[in-house]
């Protein structure tokens, strides 16, 4: 059964017509199954520890600006001083379309659904059952029913089909300007894929959002690529920019759409971000790595490049963070 469950995170080795594909088409993102049954058969899996959290987060009032809450896995509660965001909001006990099989979180969401604040925008960046969940997008509608669902193309029927109206979907440099802050999706290196026939007939991207007052970028997940570089030449340096830096090992099998920590650090270079937070780790196993280890990398990496520590931060679940503001 656990077979089962992780197919759905691996990439397709057959390429259909009709599909999208990343901006880098030089580098192959094809598997052949016998390297997914290597990597199954001889990976180790790490041992279930907890990262430390905290509940920082209740502190905040119902009129507290410019904040962002790290909720678990790629899961932020933003406020940029005029809306209230989440990004890829998965609250599920499971990354999985199954309930009773799939990747187990290691941690509850910092914040549960029925504690968040109202919620004005709900980003997603694309349909892997770790960033796309439908049972947790249904509870929110159901919760904040004038909120506007952002997804990659391709994904709105998945919401129309759960009885959420309000969506909007996007192909990459496309935007949408809500209550003056401009959303623009953007081109990452990754694939998408729900089940076994649909493989990368939805999109994948990372979202911009940028106001007067501040800029922000959620990178989704996604492979080292000049993407980055691209998406700072064309639409700024973000203020504050949410970076994975898990789900990495085997380089040999991750390594095209999952960067590894140092990578994550170049990102936030190659954007030109103020600051930097780590996501996409601590949440679920989904790869061989220890459970710690991307933090002691994103720390060493910023050593070996004199940077701060608070230039990439890994935060705790429930820490509030404040924002930089112009």
């Amino acid at each position: 059964m656990r077979f089962f469950a992780v197919i759905f995170l691996i990439p397709s080795l057959i390429m259909a017509e009709d599909t999208f594909t990343n901006t880098n088409q030089d580098t192959s993102i094809e598997r052949s199954f016998g390297e997914f049954l290597k990597w199954r058969f001889t990976r180790k899996q790490p041992d279930r520890i907890q990262i430390e959290t905290t509940d920082e987060w209740k502190k905040l009032e119902q009129e507290t600006k410019y904040y962002a809450v790290w909720i678990g896995h790629s899961t932020y509660l933003l406020n940029n001083g005029g809306l209230t965001i989440l990004t890829d909001p998965v609250f599920s006990k499971r990354a999985s379309p199954f309930s009773i099989v799939g990747p187990r979180r290691l941690i509850s969401p910092s914040i549960s659904l029925q504690e968040l604040p109202s919620i004005d925008i709900i980003t997603v960046s694309h349909n892997h059952y770790d960033h796309l969940d439908i049972k947790s997008l249904k509870s929110l509608h159901k919760l904040n029913p004038n909120a506007l669902f952002l997804v990659p193309k391709g994904d709105k029927k998945h919401l129309i089909k759960s009885g959420i109206e309000n969506v909007e979907e996007f192909l990459w440099w496309e935007e949408i300007e809500i209550k003056n802050t401009k959303f623009t999706f953007t081109p990452v290196q990754h694939w998408s894929a729900r089940g076994l026939r649909d493989r990368n007939k939805s999109l994948w991207g990372g979202w911009f959002m940028k106001s007067t007052d501040i800029s922000i970028y959620h990178a989704g997940d996604t492979g080292y690529s000049a993407d980055f570089k691209e998406t700072r030449s064309r639409l700024g340096s973000p203020d504050f920019a949410m970076i994975p830096i898990g789900g990495y090992d085997p380089r040999w099998f991750m390594s095209y759409h999952h960067v590894k920590p140092s990578e994550s650090v170049q990102i936030s270079q190659d954007l030109g971000a103020s600051k930097s937070v780590g996501m996409h780790w601590g949440t679920f196993i989904l790869t061989d790595e220890d459970i710690l280890e991307p933090e002691k990398l994103i720390e060493q990496e910023l050593k070996r490049l004199d940077l701060s520590k608070d230039y990439f931060r890994t935060p705790k679940p429930g820490e509030l963070l404040r924002l930089p503001v112009n």
